[in-house]
């Protein structure tokens, strides 16, 4: 009896021990959030304190944009809120603007304009010259209008987010894509045409070399994902064999490698409810999946015994995979990858190895 209650008393301790790490984590992406709110007010608060009557302001810009930079794209919510809340409270009881001012339209203060709390003013943003986008933040809040809640300014920003991102850094919108693009199908307004805008950009050269750089080099976070919904152009189509073979992330080289092997990619446009009991009301959501035939050819049995002895078994699982259902395709060539796989020091690949062995021994 000592014995369990000392278990139980160990067990509850490490689950304790689970949650306060959890709960640490979380104070800490709070704290950070909060960090991150107050320096935005600071530079938004010193706004109104050395433009003049004709709207031109060089360090409060300056200030404005340094800190920005600095931002996460991951909260941009509630840095659209907090740009909305506090700057139009500013613009609303400050007496340092002059009511004539038509400068400031061709100020980088009118990218603060695309959070604004009137569709009609967040539109006519939009339409204003804006230029690059200073930072990535600018970029994204401007992408993020595809999904606005106001038909006319998700119009306006089909328009004219090409142009944007044309003339903007191509390392800020490879950033704003990897960002972007494995949470875009939760975008509840955005339309089919919508998408194809964002594809297109992808499609600009230079940042289409911006996002390749990115994902050979990045070693964690949702990169695959990334690969996965650039894979509805064709743009990354002769990229995927160098993807398989020198990006850094296990799951982006998996990723690349079964595509190249299946001569496919497949991706989720979205998720969609089925009932499975009506009368307990009991559903579940099912993901929408599209797919589409890569247009390059490689050669199947090289780049399977290229994913058969990649260091990772992440990837060294898809070639057994794929073997399994390619057993008659290989002939003799299937023989000598088995034994390999069955020779793996993963204990699950091995299995799979043996498992493909007995397959091809076994009689008729």
């Amino acid at each position: 009896m000592k014995i369990f209650r000392f278990k139980l008393f160990k067990s509850r301790n490490s689950l304790s021990g689970k949650a306060a790490s959890l709960l640490c984590e979380k104070k800490t992406s709070m704290s950070h959030q909060q960090s991150h709110e107050k320096e935005l007010l600071s530079a938004i608060g010193q706004l109104p304190q050395t433009i003049t009557r004709n709207g031109t302001s060089s360090i409060n810009i300056s200030i404005l944009l340094t800190t920005t930079s600095n931002l996460p794209l991951t909260n941009l919510e509630s840095i659209e809120r907090t740009i909305r809340w506090d700057y139009y409270e500013i613009l609303k009881t400050s007496t340092v603007f002059h009511p004539n001012t038509t400068k400031i339209a061709h100020h980088p203060l009118i990218w603060l304009g695309l959070c604004h709390e009137n569709g009609f003013q967040r539109e006519k943003a939009l339409r204003a010259p804006l230029g690059p986008a200073p930072n990535a933040i600018f970029f994204a809040i401007a992408m993020r209008r595809l999904n606005d809640w106001a038909p006319k300014v998700r119009e306006a920003a089909r328009e004219r987010l090409p142009s944007i991102a044309e003339n903007t850094n191509p390392e800020f919108v490879a950033d704003v894509l990897c960002a972007t693009l494995p949470h875009w199908v939760s975008w509840g307004r955005i339309e089919e045409d919508d998408r194809q805008v964002l594809l297109s950009i992808v499609a600009i050269k230079k940042v289409a070399e911006s996002l390749k750089t990115r994902i050979l080099s990045t070693t964690s976070g949702p990169t695959a994902s990334v690969l996965t919904q650039l894979g509805r152009r064709d743009v990354f189509d002769c990229h995927f064999e160098e993807i398989a073979k020198k990006a850094l992330q296990p799951s982006v080289r998996a990723k690349a490698y079964r595509c190249l092997l299946e001569g496919k990619i497949t991706w989720c446009a979205g998720r969609e409810w089925q009932w499975i009991d009506q009368r307990y009301g009991k559903r579940r959501l099912n993901p929408i999946l599209y797919h589409r035939t890569l247009t390059v050819e490689t050669p199947f049995l090289e780049i399977l015994q290229s994913a058969a002895v990649d260091r990772s078994p992440i990837v060294r699982r898809v070639a057994g995979e794929i073997l399994i259902f390619n057993l008659d395709r290989l002939g003799d060539a299937a023989l000598a990858l088995a034994e390999q796989l069955a020779a793996d020091s993963s204990p699950s690949l091995a299995e799979r190895g043996r498992f493909i062995l007995h397959e091809m021994i076994k009689p008729d």
